[in-house]
């Protein structure tokens, strides 16, 4: 996935609201930016780091630019616009890079499905094959070289566990993969320390048939690549 425009640096001053962001150019003009990701943001969001920022032409957009990565003054590039990680892994799917989903015919997004009423993020198809559900989690927790989701207990992520319990009894693929979006990350496991609920459930999903997946992107100011698999530490 490349930038394109490509993306401009700026010094982060704070985030707050959730959504938004101050930051100061290398021209010394402050702007207010769009901050894409409504989680905690640990370890993404230090004042003083960088931010690389994308802009919209939209002249309706109150805001017109994104937060997109953030280069820490460790030298770490995290991707903290969790939007972009579905892109990244449909990428990494048509260009078989992920070697678990490779050989299906065809790749549909926001499938429903379920008995809570959840739509799935990709469904694989192809011929004498059984159907594969995929839902993806975008992973920018770290903890030295060690990768941890969720930042904050997730109810939605609980229910979504459940839901890929279910497609598995029905003796369907169901896959969660963890897109790691943390140049530092070596490794990921569930954040037992934060979410003691959701580390619990994807054990018990594991244990189901529920296919438990990292992959790390290689991450840049310019571009982003998913391509590495990672160890999963239940």
């Amino acid at each position: 996935m490349q930038f394109s425009p490509a993306l401009q640096p700026a010094t982060l001053i704070q985030r707050y609201k959730r959504f938004l962001a101050d930051v100061i150019t290398p021209e010394g003009e402050q702007l207010t930016l769009h901050c894409p990701n409504t989680g905690a943001m640990t370890g993404c969001a230090t004042p003083g780091d960088t931010v690389w920022y994308s802009t919209s032409a939209n002249p309706k957009r109150k805001y017109a630019h994104t937060w997109e990565v953030t280069e820490t003054q460790n030298g770490a590039f995290i991707c903290v616009n969790t939007m972009r990680a579905n892109p990244l892994v449909k990428e990494a799917i048509a260009a078989g890079r992920i070697a678990e989903l490779a050989g299906y015919s065809s790749l549909k997004g926001e499938v429903k499905y379920g008995e809570e009423g959840s739509r799935i993020d990709f469904m694989l198809q192809a011929d004498e094959r059984p159907e594969c559900y995929i839902e993806v989690k975008s992973v920018t927790l770290a903890d030295r070289d060690n990768g941890y989701f969720p930042d904050a207990v997730t109810l939605r992520g609980q229910k979504h566990l459940r839901e890929l319990m279910s497609v598995a009894a029905a003796g369907k693929r169901a896959v969660i993969l963890f897109a790691v979006l943390h140049s530092a990350i070596e490794r990921f496991s569930p954040a037992r320390h934060i979410d003691p609920k959701y580390a619990q459930l994807l054990n018990e999903a594991q244990k189901q048939g529920v296919e438990v997946l990292a992959y790390k992107a290689e991450l840049s100011a310019d571009n982003m690549t998913l391509s590495s698999s990672l160890p999963v530490m239940l």
